[in-house]
This record gives structure tokens, sequence and C-alpha cells, in this order.
């Protein structure tokens, strides 16, 4: 029960620290592009790692089985670069009260391969939960349809949540065979490796990065992707993707008060109801 208790209040904490990094974010694109962005705070929270690292003598992780590298770099690609990229551009188009519930269905997609790859098995109010999250997806794009949205936004946060799940998966699996601190940071300097491919091309952008902008980033960076990334992958160590996963996912109330409060955001009415709705959703499910 402790265990339990713990992982939950990890990843409760972790929520915290994505909402916050939301606003940040969601500040630091008003003039960059996603992907420049995205460039800019994988680079400061993959030096700060490496830091870590080597002030706690961790740097052996780089010598690890090949496998278990190989599938380190997969889930990074698909958290943070492939994932990363559909979230931004979704929160440049919809703004954060728009995107993040949209894009919190990432555990309903996590339990899914959770079942289907690791043998996890679903208790019947896991299903409606699940149930209430697809719901409030249908809310949510019933308000953008109202307010005349572009539907190539929709379709950026619908798919980042299904690209982080499968980073989430594997991620499980990696939480057998590696500490939690190596773990959360090899994954972040793979995905600085995977998303230099794009540095050629936005290179110029990201050396002109004011310092509003880069101070915005480098926040998002050290509350989203170092501290709350690891209480994360703690959480899953703990309590399992099925339970670790939902359990975040209450990061979208937090996200879009504090878009009303500091970013004077107006959601309407069926926005709330979908946060209702998959809050209600992810509850019923991180109890299973």
């Amino acid at each position: 029960m402790q265990t339990l208790i713990l992982g939950v209040a990890l990843a409760l904490a972790s929520a915290f620290s994505w909402a916050s990094a939301t606003i940040l974010v969601r500040l630091g694109l008003r003039k960059l592009s996603p992907i420049g962005a995205n460039i800019f705070r994988l680079y400061v929270a993959s030096t700060l790692f490496l830091i870590i690292f080597a002030l706690t003598g961790n740097l052996s992780v780089f010598k690890l089985p090949a496998r278990l590298l190989v599938l380190a770099f997969i889930s990074a690609q698909f958290g943070f670069v492939i994932g990363d990229y559909f979230y931004f551009n979704a929160l440049k188009r919809m703004g954060v009260s728009r995107t993040v519930p949209i894009t919190s269905t990432y555990p309903l997609w996590a339990i899914l391969w959770a079942i289907l790859f690791l043998g996890k098995r679903v208790k019947p109010h896991v299903i409606i939960g699940a149930v209430l999250v697809v719901l409030a997806i249908i809310v949510v794009k019933k308000a953008e349809e109202e307010e005349h949205a572009d539907r190539l936004g929709f379709l950026f946060a619908f798919i980042a949540p299904i690209s982080w799940s499968v980073a989430i998966t594997i991620m499980d699996y990696l939480t057998r065979s590696m500490p939690s601190l190596q773990l959360a940071g090899i994954r972040m300097v793979f995905a600085a490796l995977g998303i230099s491919v794009f540095l050629p091309r936005y290179g110029e952008e990201v050396r002109k990065i004011s310092r509003r902008e880069a101070i915005a980033l480098t926040g998002a960076a050290v509350l989203g992707l170092i501290l709350g990334q690891y209480l994360f992958v703690y959480s899953v160590s703990l309590v399992g993707s099925p339970i670790a996963a939902p359990v975040s996912a209450i990061n979208p109330i937090i996200a879009s008060l504090l878009a009303v409060l500091l970013l004077k955001e107006k959601p309407n009415a069926r926005i709330f109801e979908g946060l209702i709705l998959g809050v209600v959703g992810v509850v019923l499910i991180s109890v299973g």
C-alpha cells in the first residue's frame, strides 16, 4: 500500500511539473516554431542530465546492453521528438485549454498497449474510465467545430498522445532493467540526438532565440523534462504505467486553470465539460 501511495504521489507531482512547463512552453512559442523551441529545450535538458550523471557517477549508463539502449532511443523519439512535435503544433494553433484535454488521453492508449504487449489485466472500472476519456475527446472536438477552429490542430493534438503512449509502454518495460534516474536521463540525451536532424534547418532560429524565450523554455525544460520526467519514470517503476499514466493525466485541470489565470485564455463551457469527463475517467483508471 505504501508503494502505491508513493507511486500515485509521484505521478501527481509530475502532473504539476508538466502543467507548469506547458504554460512556459506556450509563452516560448509565441514567435518560435515548434521544432525550434523543442530543439532548445531538449538541448538544455540533456546537458543538465549529463552534468547530473557526471556528478552522481551515472555515466556508466552508456555501457548498458545495446538492446536496452536501442529501446531507450526509440522511446525517446516517440516521447520527445515525434509526440512533442505534434503537441507543440497543436499548442500553437489552439492554445493550452483546448489542446491539453485532447492530448491527456495518452493513458487510454498506454493501458491498451500495456494489455497487448506487457500482459497487464484490466478491471471493469478501468474500462469505464477509458470510455469517459473518449467522451472527453468528443466533447472537446465538438467545441472546436463550433468555434470553427482548424482541424489540423485537433489532428495534431490527437496524434501526440498516441505517440507518447508508445514511449511510455517501452519505458515501463525498461524500468525493470534500469534505475529511474538513468532511464530518465538517457532518454533525454537520445531525444536531443534524434532532434538534431532538424538542426541544419532550424539552427539559425535557435541561435536567435531571445532572452525571454530562452528563460521560458529553460524553465519548461527543468520543470517538464527533468523534474517532471524523473518523477514520472520513478512512479512507473513503482506502480506501472496503467496507474502512473492516468494519475499524471490530471495535469489538464492544472494547465487549463493556469492558462485562464496567466495567459487570459477563455475556454467555453464545452471545454470544461471535456475536462471534467477526462479527469473523472483518469481517476477511475488510476484506481485499477
